[in-house]
């Protein structure tokens, strides 16, 4: 049975077509050395400091700042898991100088796989320092000092102490040993051995009217190996917001210039984007294998939709209407542009215009003056 066929009859003007793409990505930008020989402008490392307080709550300070990725949730989850607190004692410092003078910021999916284990090295520090401060308050041997869900135990007893009451005993300073300074906080230098390597396949189902131009994305399916997740809400949203700009760069996006260079296009009020009533419902999967470069496992996410749905799109509109003998569109895949690709496909003639319209809505719907149905809704 052909699936295309069933689904499409002979001579209909709209035409379905199936795009695919399968991609593996290298982020998490660094290891420092290798951007040394690629002449980069600088280090790959990130930095992050844990403070203790006497409070019993904890203030992370890291060099990576979010503008949206939800950047404080996943680290106070990391560090509630490395030190046992709760979830809301831990708060996340960022994107000030003043707070937090070291760090290489945010950019190829390096928050969590650069950022994120910067600050795991810092909680097990702290915990490496309460574990000697711990062993002397129990008069215990430091080997004999074990650590789980925040509380230091003495192996086979049940004497112990939590590790904010030994964050509290390092601020009073009453009784800690005398090679120790009173004091867990700790900070950190990350620099990663490699590269993270996301990899997955995505695929778009794309029906195009071949009478009009008209593009319609029916359905979007993918499926992504990031790694272990931290947030699965937080990754899903990562992926959805990837797709729709990849996809808008595929059907909507484009800077539009006059002969005389001037951009022609420069509010939101001309310059298309799409809306969720442009986009249909994604349906979205996840397969974790664990990255082997850092010690949680964890892969970019932030660029997967991005690299993966402009092709997978592209390649959607060429399958609908490569029959017709178009083997190429010049992306954003407007309405206008189909139609003209089918007609000089099918050795039509053509009018030329000086830059094809672009008005709010092109993706999917466009004015040509050579189209004989004039404007798509």
């Amino acid at each position: 049975m052909n699936k295309h066929t069933d689904i499409v009859k002979p001579g209909d003007p709209v035409q379905l077509g199936i795009g695919i793409s399968t991609f593996t990505e290298m982020c998490g930008l660094a290891p420092s050395r290798v951007l040394g020989s690629l002449s980069y402008g600088a280090g790959g490392w990130e930095a992050a400091s844990i403070r203790m307080l006497a409070t019993g709550k904890v203030e992370v300070i890291t060099g990576v700042s979010p503008h949206g990725q939800g950047h404080e949730t996943a680290f106070s989850q990391i560090v509630a898991d490395q030190l046992g607190v709760p979830f809301e004692d831990v708060e996340v410092l960022h994107g000030d100088t003043q707070i937090s003078p070291k760090g290489l910021d945010t950019y190829g999916s390096r928050s969590l796989v650069v950022g994120g284990i910067a600050i795991v090295k810092a909680a097990e520090k702290v915990v490496a320092k309460a574990k000697k401060l711990a062993a002397h308050l129990l008069e215990a041997s430091e080997d004999d000092i074990e650590f789980s869900g925040g509380t230091f135990t003495v192996r086979g007893t049940d004497k112990g102490k939590a590790i904010q009451e030994i964050a509290f005993a390092a601020f009073m300073a009453h009784d800690y040993p005398e090679d120790m300074e009173p004091s867990l906080d700790s900070d950190a230098v990350y620099d990663p051995e490699n590269f993270s390597f996301p990899h997955g396949t995505h695929l778009a189902a794309i029906e195009i009217d071949t009478d009009t131009g008209h593009v319609d994305l029916r359905k979007y399916v993918c499926v992504d190996d990031i790694g272990n997740v931290v947030n699965p809400l937080i990754a899903e949203g990562q992926v959805h917001g990837g797709l729709a700009q990849g996809i808008a760069q595929a059907l909507f996006e484009e800077a539009n210039y006059d002969e005389q260079g001037t951009l022609v296009n420069g509010t939101f009020v001309d310059y298309t984007l799409p809306s969720a009533a442009d986009l249909p419902s994604f349906d979205t999967r996840v397969v974790s294998t664990p990255a082997t470069s850092n010690p949680l496992g964890v892969k970019g996410v932030g660029e997967a939709g991005t690299i993966a749905s402009t092709p997978a799109i592209i390649n959607g509109v060429l399958d609908a209407i490569r029959h017709l003998g178009v083997t190429d569109v010049e992306m954003p895949t407007t309405s206008q542009r189909v139609w003209r690709a089918i007609q000089e496909a099918q050795g039509r003639s053509t009018q030329k215009t000086p830059v094809d319209t672009h008005s709010p809505g092109a993706g999917l719907g466009s004015i040509d003056p050579n189209n004989p149905q004039g404007e798509v809704q």
